[in-house]
């Protein structure tokens, strides 16, 4: 192979490459296309209900325990945390599941 053939060569993985980047971009905008400013306004409520849930359930929990077996250390503010990380861990996944924003 000449320096030619090579340069033709190396061309055309980079135009295949592009053309493949572009083609499932548009695959990608066909297929979300049905997703309005519902959808985002309905994850926001997910995201916002998932956190605030879970952090509730913590804190409910750790009055519970706190009021049940007093001891040194609150359980209100140790579950309050632990609700408020599940609670994103949870947001983190449906948002990761539905693909939202995309990722290129």
């Amino acid at each position: 192979m000449n320096g030619k053939d090579k340069d033709k060569e190396s061309k055309n993985k980079n135009l295949s490459g592009t053309v493949g980047k572009k083609a499932s971009r548009r695959i990608k905008a066909r297929r979300t296309r049905d997703r309005s400013i519902y959808f985002g306004l309905g994850m926001f409520g997910l995201v916002g209900w998932t956190i605030a849930i879970t952090t509730l359930v913590g804190v409910a929990a750790g009055i519970w325990i706190d009021r049940t077996w007093p001891g040194p250390y609150s359980w209100t503010l140790t579950l309050l945390f632990i609700g408020l990380l599940v609670g994103c861990l949870n947001a983190w996944y449906w948002i990761k599941r539905e693909g939202w924003p995309d990722d290129d």
